[in-house]
């Protein structure tokens, strides 16, 4: 998951002496607000392409496993007390579920069981070593290319072609659709019915990104489904809108105590485009361009937290941390809705980003700003990788200024 979210702008940006300056200012201020011992530290675990687990696709199911424990035992070596484990990359599914087919990513074959249970295990292995496991879901992605005939034959999007759009090299269900959106809730609930998931979470991923010079064709949909909206992109927010508010209600009733989370891109809109938006000037919005109105869901108070990926340095022109943090702590203050920021661990020590993130403390920064807020009660660092390999020593330095004594996630 992740690209521009976990993309990244193009430009380079320096750390300003003014943002440096603000995140010294709120370290002054302190944890005011939190309940002592209680604040999220969580990773994301990534399985699609194989980009955090499996290694590789087809190990046997002894490695496997000893993979994902290994990451589980990363975790706890880095004082972490949760782990988003995607569970559902593409239409597919890391459980035995009767909706869709096992991914490929485990045995290289779509469909093919791979003798164990990755979810079943992850969930087990995750309680008994202190750990919180949200299983990540993406909702409508439904493979990484545009050739339905390369899917299992029982496929979903095979079996009702119709609910499919190819766009930018990939397959999506049509958000559109009213039965598309129940499909994949009642698939992605099958996975809360059968374990005690301590979260569901979806990432940034509703309408796709924008491709230049391609278009997504939901004309037929848009004619179905669309009359009393003053335009299609109101009528595609609603759908999205729908699409959070019925898993939100649906969630609950199958298992009162999961919750419901996400991790959208960090801007919903820019001040220039809308007075209430943030003092950014990013390319993406997800109000307008992945029509996903995430403030909204905020504050109708239809999440139980939500994550920002907020991957960008302190300083940084087109988004600067500085200035995101204080929006979204706004936009949380009296919803009741749990803010947790997402970090972007897999920046630091590559050579192709910026010169804040050759810096090893740039995300410990990052905390310690972040500290002045109220509503900020934890953060999630993609990935798990980084979390293990550690390339510049980034995540020791937060876990040494900022992790030194356990934590439990907020309740």
């Amino acid at each position: 998951m992740r690209r521009m979210s976990r993309r990244g702008f193009s430009a380079v940006a320096i750390a300003t002496v003014a943002g440096l300056a603000m995140a010294g200012d709120a370290a002054a201020i302190g944890e005011r607000g939190r309940k002592k011992g209680r604040e999220l530290r969580g990773m994301w675990l990534a399985s699609v392409v194989n980009r955090d687990w499996p290694s590789k696709p087809g190990l046997p199911a002894e490695r496997q496993r000893a993979e994902l424990l290994a990451h589980l035992d990363s975790a706890v070596e880095r004082r972490l007390n949760a782990v988003v484990f995607q569970v559902r990359p593409t239409a597919d599914a890391l459980w035995a579920s009767p909706y869709e087919p096992w991914s490929e990513y485990l045995t290289g074959v779509q469909g093919k069981d791979p003798g164990w249970d990755p979810l079943g295990t992850a969930v087990k292995e995750a309680h008994r070593r202190g750990l919180e496991l949200h299983a990540w879901f993406n909702p409508f992605r439904v493979a990484n290319h545009t050739d339905p005939s390369r899917l299992v034959a029982t496929h979903p999007a095979r079996v009702h072609p119709d609910w499919v759009i190819p766009y930018g090299g990939k397959l999506y269900y049509n958000p559109g659709l009213p039965e598309v959106r129940r499909f994949v809730q009642d698939a992605m609930l099958d996975a809360v019915r059968r374990y005690p998931l301590d979260a569901v979470h979806w990432d940034d991923y509703f309408y796709p990104y924008p491709v230049a010079g391609q278009v997504f064709d939901d004309d037929d949909a848009f004619a179905r489904y669309g009359e009393g909206f003053p335009d299609r992109a109101s009528w595609r927010r609603d759908n999205i809108d729908r699409l959070v508010r019925e898993m939100a209600r649906r969630v609950k009733k199958v298992r009162p105590r999961t919750q419901f989370g996400i991790s959208p891109f960090a801007v919903w809109r820019n001040i220039a485009t809308d007075p209430t938006g943030s003092d950014t000037r990013a390319g993406v919005q997800t109000y307008d361009d992945l029509y996903a109105d995430t403030r909204g869901w905020v504050e109708k108070g239809w999440l139980d937290y939500i994550v920002p990926q907020v991957y960008w340095n302190i300083g940084f022109a087109a988004a600067d941390y500085a200035k995101l943090i204080p929006w979204w702590n706004d936009v949380a203050r009296g919803t009741g809705v749990r803010l947790y920021i997402g970090e972007a661990l897999y920046k630091a020590g590559d050579p192709a980003q910026p010169a804040a993130w050759q810096d090893p403390a740039e995300l410990s920064r990052h905390l310690t700003y972040a500290e002045g807020f109220r509503e900020v009660r934890g953060h999630v660092f993609f990935s798990a990788k980084e979390v293990g390999v550690d390339k510049i020593g980034a995540m020791a330095r937060v876990v040494a200024d900022h992790y030194q004594e356990p934590a439990k996630p907020p309740r």
